[in-house]
């Protein structure tokens, strides 16, 4: 018989994944892996879409003013005063533009993808690159991330 007292675990990120790219994506189970890395907050929820450089230029072009696909979009979910929703927010993963970045840059597959997951997910979470010092905080935390991880700097 269930303890009825006893409380659920809340999970550290509930997350959605939707592949609509016709190459391969990471498995779930490694999706979850670097995005709990990543998460600062827990018990949130987000949106992993992959997809392939129409789908990716076109939101890029929509959203950000750049007729071309881009390697991570990061959505936000904003929600009016007093609302409370778990949703961070979205995560558009353009897989053609990781394999090409991959490959160009001598990294290894899933190093890149982890990179641009933890990367879009820093994003959600209020980080960016606009200034130096911003750039240099979210970089350094991007490197630590990865590095517990396994995996080297992205960026050397």
């Amino acid at each position: 018989m269930p303890d009825s007292n006893r409380a659920e675990a809340t999970p550290a990120v509930e997350i959605e994944v939707q592949r609509a790219s016709t190459l391969p994506s990471p498995p779930d189970e490694q999706l979850r892996v670097w995005v709990e890395a990543a998460m600062r907050t827990p018990g949130r929820a987000l949106l992993l879409r992959y997809v392939d450089a129409d789908e990716s230029r076109a939101l890029n072009s929509e959203y950000r003013g750049r007729d071309k696909p881009t390697n991570v979009l990061s959505f936000p979910f904003e929600l009016p005063p007093g609302v409370d929703d778990p949703h961070l927010g979205d995560l558009v993963i353009c897989v053609p533009v990781i394999e090409a970045e991959a490959r160009e840059q001598g990294k290894p597959l899933d190093a890149h993808h982890a990179h641009m997951v933890v990367h879009g997910l820093l994003h959600l979470q209020g980080y960016d690159h606009e200034t130096d010092a911003d750039a240099a905080r979210m970089e350094a935390l991007e490197i630590e991330i990865l590095r517990r991880l396994g995996y080297d700097n992205p960026y050397e």
